[in-house]
């Protein structure tokens, strides 16, 4: 064999073992990258359940959440029936369209669960003791 050809042969090898050298670089690089994501996730998914530990596991999680407290807290002071811009009021939240909207859910699911009354459609008082969900 000739020198030149030896050498040629030599730089393919080193042109594909460069090649390949990078490829495990990139996906290296890929690897170290998911696995940051999946520690995160872990991460995430380990505060989320510690945050709402106490959510999940109560009877009527929608009742002990702290936006359906202020909104029974609210209506348990007034006495009176009140509208979802009313509760916004009350609670020194914006009255705009976006909020009354959200706040107006709000007591509708909690006339599903017993803890509230529609009066009249989108006005809401407590439920009387006795009616409410344990």
């Amino acid at each position: 064999m000739h020198l030149d050809t030896i050498l040629g042969l030599i730089t393919q090898r080193e042109t594909a073992a460069r090649r390949n050298a990078d490829q495990i670089t990139t996906l290296t690089s890929e690897l170290t990258r998911i696995d940051a994501e999946l520690a995160d996730m872990v991460t995430t998914r380990n505060t989320l359940r510690m945050l709402t530990a106490t959510e999940f596991t109560a009877d009527d999680p929608t009742v002990t959440s702290p936006a359906y407290q202020q909104i029974l807290a609210v209506l348990g002071a007034s006495g009176a029936a009140m509208r979802a811009k009313d509760i916004c009021l009350a609670l020194d939240i914006e009255p705009l369209p976006k909020h009354v909207e959200g706040t107006h859910a709000k007591p509708k699911r909690l006339v599903g669960r017993n803890a509230l009354i529609e009066n009249e459609p989108g006005t809401f008082t407590l439920a009387p003791k006795g009616t409410q969900s344990p």
